[in-house]
């Protein structure tokens, strides 16, 4: 088997059916594995994948398990060489996805991960014309990526333990401490079908905030030399009471709280799961692209 397509969906149906219609063409391919874990969705998206897509392998959660466990357990079971992470409310937008994916592994022989082109909103773009090249970057996007199992298999689970929010991170870590690489392969776009701009209006805005910034605080701990540490955490620190607390908002004020209880909370599993960068490994790690979050269209190579 040379590919799998993981999804893990959580009460989103109506996304999910918009997903797998757009995958429509990879079902009658015999070398493409499709596995879904159905993380404790009460709105029949078991059921209606049951008996409308029978070809697929499912993984039925009772209860949410969330969003990092479901990617630990689906990339557990996949068989394949490569192993696809597609979100539940994303899309390909480009042709030739398996064969532009695979070029570049075999181009790229210590390639462990590549990270896709990912335009963000509700309506696709008009314009995808992409004139990037393929490059070696820091990181990668969760919505759309796909693994060289070799590469995974080396180094530990995601860390379902950080429930959501910077698993991406600790893996990008995880990888350049193995020598493996990621690739920017910005033949494959995806279309990630949100409105980030209503994301802070939400219920959850605050739950976000905080799964955001202590991740970011964990990967400090596990992953940075000791003595950047302190001034790290201080300064992200200082931009959130500037930037949010000292406006008035009681919502980040709360999160920003729960986070340090957090942190102090998960002490000693950060010193305990620690793989630090030494100085020169971290100037090395610091010196690669960051990750590309956004895509915009182009109209020009200009």
């Amino acid at each position: 088997m040379n590919f799998s397509i993981l999804i893990t969906t959580y009460n989103r149906l109506d996304d999910l059916k918009l997903t797998l219609n757009s995958l429509d063409q990879y079902f009658s391919r015999d070398d493409i594995e499709f596995l879904i874990c159905v993380d404790g969705s009460t709105d029949g998206t078991y059921t209606f994948l049951k008996e409308n897509y029978p070809n697929i392998s499912l993984i039925n959660h009772t209860t949410s398990k969330g969003l990092i466990a479901s990617r630990n357990e689906l990339l557990s079971l996949t068989k394949a060489q490569y192993a696809i992470s597609l979100d539940d409310d994303a899309n390909f937008l480009s042709d030739n996805v398996l064969e532009h994916i695979e070029t570049v592994f075999k181009t790229y022989p210590k390639c462990g991960l590549q990270a896709f082109s990912i335009y963000w909103g509700v309506d696709a773009p008009e314009n995808t014309l992409n004139y990037e090249n393929i490059e070696r970057v820091n990181g990668f996007v969760g919505c759309g990526h796909v693994w060289n199992m070799e590469a995974w298999n080396a180094i530990p689970d995601y860390p379902a333990w950080f429930i959501f929010y910077g698993e991406e991170d600790y893996a990008a870590f995880q990888l350049f401490k193995k020598d493996w690489h990621i690739f920017y392969n910005p033949e494959v776009l995806v279309h990630h079908r949100v409105n980030i701009k209503h994301r802070s209006t939400q219920k959850d805005y605050a739950t976000r905030l905080r799964r955001s910034l202590r991740s970011g605080w964990y990967l400090y701990f596990l992953f940075y030399p000791v003595k950047l540490i302190p001034r790290r955490v201080l300064y992200t620190l200082w931009i959130q009471l500037k930037t949010k607390v000292f406006k008035g908002n009681f919502r980040a004020t709360l999160a920003i709280f729960k986070v340090l209880f957090d942190v102090l909370l998960h002490l000693p599993k950060l010193i305990t799961n620690s793989n630090r960068l030494s100085s020169k490994e971290f100037q090395e790690f610091s010196k690669l692209p960051s990750t590309k979050i956004f895509w915009k269209p182009n109209n020009s190579n200009s």
